[in-house]
């Protein structure tokens, strides 16, 4: 994490990347066990502990929110570390008792590729900001 204000977005930015990445490996595993008898599915939901860091101050400007997330103690962002959860543990609608559809799982890997695309693109237009910010009058 870089540490300086002037990154707080991008920090933000930098952990919604790892999740998403980490969520389209959950979903290809899911997918890759479609045939194995009792495998449950396996998630990851960034947003759910995003919107609960960001709702903690209700009357606070989105840069006020980010900024405080930023400015929390040491690990540094580490309460924006979602954790992997197995959906429906006891849920199957198939006999070996495993819960994947291949449907549902290729609809969720295209959705978070999308989003991992627009993550990456939110990243780059923050750095351009900052490199446009950061050049000498007349050059």
């Amino acid at each position: 994490m870089i540490g300086s204000s002037a990154f707080d977005y991008i920090n933000v930015l930098d952990k919604a990347l790892d999740a998403s990445w980490e969520r389209e490996t959950l979903i290809a595993n899911n997918i890759a066990n479609i045939n194995t008898p009792g495998y449950k599915r396996k998630d990851l939901d960034f947003g759910n502990v995003l919107e609960a860091e960001l709702g903690k101050s209700k009357y606070e400007s989105l840069d006020q929110k980010i900024r405080d997330i930023n400015d929390k103690e040491w690990p540094h962002l580490g309460h924006l570390n979602p954790r992997a959860y197995t959906d429906y543990p006891g849920f199957s609608y198939r006999i070996d008792k495993n819960n994947v559809d291949v449907d549902q799982e290729n609809m969720e890997l295209a959705s978070e590729q999308i989003r991992y695309r627009m993550l990456a693109d939110a990243t780059t237009h923050e750095f351009s900001s900052l490199k446009s910010a950061m050049k000498a009058p007349g050059n």
